[in-house]
């Protein structure tokens, strides 16, 4: 039977209570149908399916899975074949553990380098993160599992994430922070979309029609069903009419009251409402099809993908006089907590119990290495170690040593979902000791584990920089590998390392106002504003070195002269002149230089992957399309393509490019249309070349709107998407903070500081309406109403709704 014939066999109560789950982690069912509840859990580089406690913050233990490292790590090794292989471990170890949907892969752009979630995001990139993610996608659901692509869209922070209202113009919505979902879904088609917290243009995006239904369907084609995030769901019959399908969790069945009221008033179409349910009895219809009965996946094999997605992740960012690899025979000190107690993954809802742990210390000893070690800082209590005579242990093990390898990075809760880092630096005790041990050798290297950009006041003074970013359980062992030579580092940055915070073009504007966030820096996002005001960063994007060296010859292009509507292929050489085997991540840029719109000086449009013998030679081919040239023209409501000679350039990095070519593309002359908006605009075509600042009106002309307040305007009631932050003075407020503060220690109870932390972080920040969820049904809807009635002022109206629901 199909979907739309159970659905046509259902009630209007039936139809309805598919709308939301039916706890924390299935969806229901309907039994006398054959529609049986299915399970999604969370992701997205392991499974974290938990078997008893539930909960979304990655507090309660979950079953043993393998950790993959996180999408900041994977995404630099730009190998889409190994994305699908890990997508495809993905996909069968949810058949093991009879789920249907994991929650991931995570494709919001990287605005700035200070969101506490960027661990868990591909790239600055959205060409990166489109095609990455779209590779990921395909390999899950070769195993008849169903992934949830998320955040949907433009949440790029943690920092009031679950309120807070984007303000993004149009262009920079469509080419930064939608690109990567548009590609996702084009070429993968995901068998769920997961909405975000945020608002977008003032509506939430649980009940964004233009972002639900106009752009993901109609315009992207996108076949599966929207889903929340866990508590997204504002107004839900508002949500039905906008398209979207699933809440996420349970709303013990408020929510589903509240759909059968609005048909039966016709305040909804029945019809409106049919389409939803048919999406979600085609959900599961599909994983009750696509179900192996008593599957179990080898978990030997997943382990050493696990280490070969390290291995290839792992960026050497600096090897000065060829201090790597080291040999076995050389006298070495190891110094630093993480090379025996790794830093792997970040915290929050994609925490994984790994099946296993590997680390660099045993994985060195194991190849054969000998070696003296220093502990050199604590993991956890550091406010009563004795940090220097720490620092002074591990000064002495690294004296006279051939070679030092110090561990570094970001602790476990400097980043996490929940909260936005505020600084770039890593812990002044973790620096401190890398100038200490620099100081009495000369030879050292510095292995970094964290899940974002840092900077590193040290660099001069070490031989060695090799970035694990968070390798996941067989990080460890993949680094051993490294450092010693018996792979060649061949990850590339998929994202900038500024010199400084105030360089990141989003600093005046990140996280924002306490409503708003504004997006003042348009198109202008990573190596885009960087490579365009010729401002020096640390590293790169697309940046790595290797153990080898590569050079890059013979750019052919396929024709002169560009269509749109055609494609074009080139083809390059690349050659291996070293004496060891390696792979080179070659890379394809676009620009135009004379431009009549602000452009970026080029963007990314095509990579490989390429592996390579000593003294070989291989000859990559790619294909540049439409899109390739295109901007997202406002006026005309579409994409454009401008006419112009635009330059082609091919590399190693956007700053190491090698070769270059020209080619005539013909223009549809759309760019007219923008004229009279970008006159009023002119600091996007001179980016001033100190930090970023964009003057109200400019911002406003870009909108074509005016700016919405960011700040909560004197006499606004409050609302049930209020924070506890915005009530917390009021009488109410203090008492249900309170409340709230005993009942999330209650919770937590003795947990490790990256949840303790993340949890603090996410209470302020929580709209009024979570207390449903997170309840679990012991406050209702209408008591809540009835509280919001109360922080109004409106004590007797409160108190009535309360004693109402009480009788």
């Amino acid at each position: 039977m199909t979907s739309k014939e159970l659905v046509a066999q259902m009630t209007l109560e039936e139809k309805a209570s598919l709308c939301s789950g039916r706890d924390f982690w299935y969806l229901k069912g309907v039994d006398r149908l054959g529609l049986s509840p299915i399970m999604v859990t969370d992701g997205p580089h392991g499974l974290r399916k938990q078997a008893e406690k539930a909960d979304h913050l990655g507090v309660n233990q979950s079953v043993p899975a393998t950790c993959f490292p996180t999408a900041s790590a994977t995404a630099c090794a730009f190998d889409p074949e190994l994305m699908y292989d890990i997508g495809a471990a993905l996909g069968e170890e949810c058949q093991q553990e009879e789920v249907a949907v994991i929650l991931g892969p995570g494709a919001n752009a990287k605005r700035s380098p200070l969101c506490g979630r960027n661990f868990e995001y591909i790239s600055e990139d959205p060409y990166v993160t489109g095609e990455t993610a779209a590779a990921l996608i395909r390999g899950v659901q070769s195993q008849g599992i169903g992934v949830s692509i998320k955040h949907y869209a433009a949440n790029n922070q943690e920092t009031r994430r679950m309120t807070g209202d984007s303000v993004v113009d149009e262009r920079a919505l469509r080419e930064i922070y939608l690109t990567g979902f548009e590609t996702a879904v084009k070429k993968a088609q995901p068998w769920t979309v997961m909405c975000s917290y945020n608002k977008l243009d003032g509506v939430y995006l649980s009940e964004n029609k233009r972002l639900l239904s106009d752009i993901l369907r109609d315009e992207w084609g996108f076949e599966g069903l929207v889903m929340t995030d866990w508590g997204a769901a504002s107004d839900r019959v508002a949500g039905v009419k906008a398209g979207l399908d699933l809440e996420m969790p349970s709303s013990g069945g408020m929510n589903d009251a509240r759909i059968v009221q609005a048909v039966r008033e016709g305040r909804l179409a029945e019809a409106d409402l049919d389409k939803i349910v048919v999406r979600l009895a085609d959900l599961i219809l599909k994983t009750q099809e696509q179900k192996k009965a008593d599957y179990r996946y080898d978990a030997e094999a997943h382990q050493d993908l696990a280490r070969r997605a390290a291995r290839e992740s792992a960026v050497l960012l600096q090897n000065t006089d060829a201090i790597l690899p080291l040999r076995a025979e050389q006298s070495v000190a190891v110094i630093g907590a993480f090379a025996k107690t790794p830093r792997y993954q970040g915290a929050g809802s994609s925490k994984i119990n790994p099946s296993r742990m590997e680390n660099a210390f045993d994985a060195l000893e194991a190849l054969g290495l000998q070696m003296e070690y220093a502990e050199g800082y604590p993991l956890k209590d550091v406010q009563s170690a004795d940090l220097d005579g720490m620092c002074t242990e591990a000064c002495r093990a690294a004296e006279g040593k051939d070679a030092v390898l110090l561990f570094a990075g970001l602790p476990d809760a400097y980043e996490s979902e929940g909260f936005d880092r505020t600084t770039l630096a890593m812990p002044e005790y973790h620096n401190r000791l890398i100038e200490a041990v620099a100081a009495v050798n000369p030879n050292v290297v510095v292995v970094l584990l964290c899940g974002a950009p840092v900077v590193m006041p040290w660099l001069a003074k070490v031989k060695g920089v090799l970035l694990a970013y968070l390798g996941g359980q067989a990080g460890g062992g993949a680094l051993a590998e490294l450092l010693l030579g018996k792979a060649s580092p061949s990850g590339k940055l998929a994202e900038s390392f500024p010199l400084a915070l105030e360089d990141n073009p989003s600093y005046h504007y990140f996280p924002g106002a306490k409503k708003t966030v504004e997006y003042r820096e348009s198109i202008f996002v990573g190596y885009r504003y960087y490579d365009a005001v010729k401002k020096q960063v640390q590293f790169p994007f697309g940046y790595g070195l290797s153990y080898t060296s590569f050079a890059y010859s013979d750019l052919q292009l396929g024709a002169a002269q560009f269509q749109p509507g055609e494609t074009l292929s080139l083809s390059f050489t690349v050659t291996n002149t070293g004496s060891c085997a390696g792979a080179e991540i070659a890379q394809v840029y676009v620009g135009l230089a004379e431009s009549k719109l602000f452009r970026a000086e080029k963007e990314l449009k095509g990579f490989r992957k390429v592996f390579l013998e000593p003294g070989e030679s291989k000859t990559v081919t790619l294909e540049l399309n439409t899109r390739s040239f295109a901007y997202y023209n406002p006026a005309a409501k579409d994409w454009a393509v401008e006419g112009g000679t635009y330059c082609i350039q091919v590399g190693a990095s956007s700053r190491d490019i090698h070769l270059t070519a020209e080619l005539t593309v013909a223009g549809d002359g759309k760019e007219a249309l923008l004229a009279e908006t970008y006159a009023k605009t002119p600091i996007y075509y001179q980016l001033p070349a100190g930090t970023l600042e964009v003057p109200d009106a400019q911002f406003a002309a870009l909108l074509d709107r005016p700016i919405p307040p960011g700040e909560r305007q004197k006499g606004e009631p409050h609302t049930v998407n209020s924070t506890l932050d915005d009530v917390r003075d009021t009488l109410i407020g203090k008492q249900l903070l309170k409340i709230v503060q005993e009942k999330a220690g209650e919770m937590l109870g003795d947990q490790n500081e990256d949840i303790t932390a993340m949890a603090e972080a996410m209470m302020m920040d929580m709209p009024l309406r979570s207390l449903v969820m997170l309840s679990q049904g012991a406050f209702t809807l209408d008591q809540l109403e009835s509280l919001v009635a109360m922080l109004n002022g409106n004590i007797l109206k409160g108190m009535g709704g309360f004693l109402k629901k009480k009788k």
